[in-house]
């Protein structure tokens, strides 16, 4: 193959898998060897955030490079314009052929189910979550089922898409897993992997002084809402309180973990299959997932939240013929930066309603744009009837985390019907890495916390979200308003 041929691209997305679950990143508690492989051969990306710490809302952002705000997935019950602009409608009309392939779940019917693709199969059970065995797709042709383990099946009709294709355009092909999101399903041969006991996290046992009631409301406790369907046993006679949330914990892990096995022996499948092809080199191949996910943390399983756990993606690039392999970037990239940056990858021009900034050239070193000061996050599904998670939205720097909890679902399908007083949380990273302790009243913040502030209302203008009405201009805003004014009537 010509090295000046245009890269083929493969994203394989999870669904909820943790970092601290591979390898790559150090996981202590399970192995992935070839989900590392691909950091080996490109890169680690150490500080990757999710704009939406939700399934939908993320894989919008991920397709479109754009915030919920304005490409309109804001929850899980607002589904998709399939019409608008997306890395792979841009890569399909520079003659790129393309297929998507698993776990859409952005809405279906007219407007809604994939577009931009030539060719799309997509799971449709359990309300657009799909089912782990014989899972049910639809394709353009209509519904079917294919018999088998998803994870397995999603990569055997992905691979035999690409081997279908004739002649010698690049191609893009999305191969999105339902796993390991919750049932947590594992094969049988799977299943006993993992009966050894896990660690509990340090935060385990949070009793959550000093953080806000808004985040005490959420219905997220490994303690408490895991329910028998997750478990798929009851709970041993003859445990107290604790005994039993650590028994819960255990059962989670368990099946957690024997799904993520599942996931990289099919992200070596692909690998392999790749190399086979000659084709290893020349590919722009990504590995991440949705979102992050707590795994005890704080007590809680799930995501939604604003905290480090939920907030980190996993993600790893390689692309051995145009990027050097094993490095590890530490700046701060989010998942709206993908589409920009396969795009440059594949000399493929963006779309102008992008949001982000493309990082293929960090990994190139070829005068790469200035790096990101911060990210900003914004949670709207509020107040929902399972987790009940609190509206908010923030700012993340290299070291501290600014968060307001405006506590309002705005009417949003998807969101509870009651509002709470708004409250601010503030983290010093650096200090304080697990997120314990709530800085925001602390006087020693003050400063910190009023020119997060403003660095967030600027990127709120920047990007085209309004704040909540609740939400006061901040003080250093307020003054370079002031000073604007007096200079002009003097």
């Amino acid at each position: 193959m010509s090295a000046e041929r245009r890269p083929n691209v493969v994203m394989i997305l999870t669904d909820d898998h943790a970092s601290r679950t591979i390898g790559a990143y150090g996981s202590e508690i399970n192995a992935t060897p070839r989900i590392d492989e691909i950091g080996k051969a490109g890169w680690r990306f150490d500080h990757c955030m999710v704009g939406n710490a939700l399934c939908s809302p993320s894989r919008a952002s991920i397709l479109t490079g754009t915030h919920s705000h304005v490409n309109g997935v804001t929850t899980l019950v607002t589904p998709i314009d399939a019409s608008q602009p997306t890395f792979v409608s841009q890569l399909k009309a520079a003659g790129y052929r393309t297929a998507m392939i698993g776990k859409w779940h952005m809405g279906h019917g007219e407007g809604h189910d994939p577009q931009g693709f030539d060719y799309w199969d997509v799971l449709i059970g359990a309300d657009g979550q799909g089912e782990y065995w014989n899972p049910l797709f639809l394709s353009a042709e209509g519904e079917h089922v294919v018999e088998g383990y998803a994870t397995d099946v999603i990569t055997d009709m992905a691979l035999n898409w690409v081997d279908s294709l004739q002649g010698d355009d690049p191609w893009c092909v999305l191969i999105y897993h339902k796993a390991p999101h919750r049932p947590w399903q594992p094969k049988p041969e799977h299943a006993a992997l993992y009966r050894n006991a896990i660690p509990l996290p340090d935060t385990f046992d949070d009793d959550y002084e000093s953080r806000s009631s808004s985040v005490r409301r959420a219905l997220m406790r490994v303690a408490d809402s895991l329910n028998v369907d997750d478990l798929k046993q009851d709970v041993p006679e003859g445990l107290d309180y604790d005994a039993a949330a650590r028994w819960k914990y255990q059962r989670l892990m368990e099946d957690y973990l024997a799904c993520v096995h599942s996931v990289d022996e099919n992200v070596g499948r692909v690998i392999d299959w790749l190399r086979a092809r000659g084709d290893f080199d020349d590919t722009l191949l990504m590995y991440a997932s949705d979102q992050g996910f707590f795994l005890g943390e704080h007590g809680w399983f799930d995501k939604r939240l604003m905290f480090e756990d939920s907030l980190r993606m996993p993600m790893l690039m390689s692309y051995p013929r145009k990027a050097p392999g094993g490095g590890v970037h530490e700046g701060l990239v989010m998942n709206v930066d993908f589409a920009q940056s396969i795009l440059e990858a594949a000399n493929v021009p963006s779309h102008p309603r992008m949001h982000g900034r493309s990082f293929w050239r960090d990994l190139t070193g070829e005068d790469p744009e200035p790096a990101a000061e911060g990210v900003y996050y914004r949670y709207w599904e509020h107040d929902d009837v399972f987790h009940h998670a609190p509206a908010h939205y923030g700012y993340r720097t290299d070291r501290y985390k600014l968060i307001y909890y405006y506590n309002d679902g705005l009417g949003i399908p998807g969101t509870g019907p009651f509002a709470y007083p708004p409250e601010w949380e503030l983290y010093d990273l650096r200090e304080d890495p697990e997120e314990v302790h709530n800085v925001a009243a602390d006087p020693a913040y003050r400063e910190v916390r009023e020119m997060l502030e403003a660095a967030m209302w600027r990127e709120q203008e920047r990007l085209g979200d309004a704040p909540h009405p609740s939400q006061p201009l901040p003080r250093l805003l307020v003054q370079r308003d002031d000073l604007v004014q007096g200079a002009a009537g003097r």
